[in-house]
């Protein structure tokens, strides 16, 4: 299983390039939708944006994002001209029921390490950290450290970061610092979120 893969880690060099990817269907379609839905997906780095309108590659099903939304992810991030070297990714990890969520699953489809970064948990529990800028908690499920809390910005709520494929628990949260431009999302994170939520409102306009 992938979940059991053992992978060398990810160690977060000064120089790193650091890209993120989101996706986006249908307006309505998030927790629902059938294969061939239109979905909009977006990968980014400092240095470049790309755009893929796709279609979703299977229907919606719990825990099966990776059939919807890999694909898309994957053919944005290999749409960059230059890959990065760790990916954000708005899925999560090893928060998960078979500890292989989508940020897992694409990182390695992609052979990238990942890290997953959402709003809100999947499974995992933990108490919020402080109201500071770099203040963790953990986030355990079934009595393992599958990832952390993050204040990315004080006075707003906390990031869930994940660990995915190549990550731990404890190198995401050094990764997602490194990523901030003043913003409670990582840069490269927000930039493609943006990118493909701006597609998808002048598809529908």
């Amino acid at each position: 299983m992938l979940a059991e893969a053992d992978p060398p880690p990810f160690r977060l060099q000064d120089d790193a390039i650091i890209g993120g990817c989101f996706v986006c269907s249908e307006r309505g379609k998030r927790g629902s939708g059938s294969a061939g839905d239109r979905l909009w997906a977006a990968a980014a780095t400092s240095s470049e944006t790309v755009l893929v309108d796709t279609q979703a590659g299977a229907p919606y099903q719990p825990g099966l994002l990776g059939l919807r939304e890999g694909p898309a992810l994957e053919a944005a991030v290999r749409a960059l001209e230059r890959h990065p070297d760790v990916l954000l990714v708005d899925a999560t990890g090893r928060d998960h029921p078979r500890r292989a969520g989508l940020a897992l699953h694409l990182g390695a489809q992609l052979d990238i390490p990942t890290v997953g970064v959402t709003h809100r948990t999947l499974l995992a529990e933990g108490a919020w950290p402080a109201d500071e800028r770099g203040a963790a908690a953990p986030l355990i499920l079934d009595g393992a450290v599958v990832g952390h809390w993050l204040r990315t910005r004080p006075g707003t709520r906390p990031l869930a970061v994940h660990a995915a494929w190549r990550t731990d628990p404890d190198t995401v949260i050094a990764i997602v610092l490194a990523a901030l431009a003043g913003r409670r999302a990582p840069e490269p994170l927000r930039s493609a979120r943006q990118a493909a939520r701006e597609a998808r409102a002048a598809a529908e306009s």
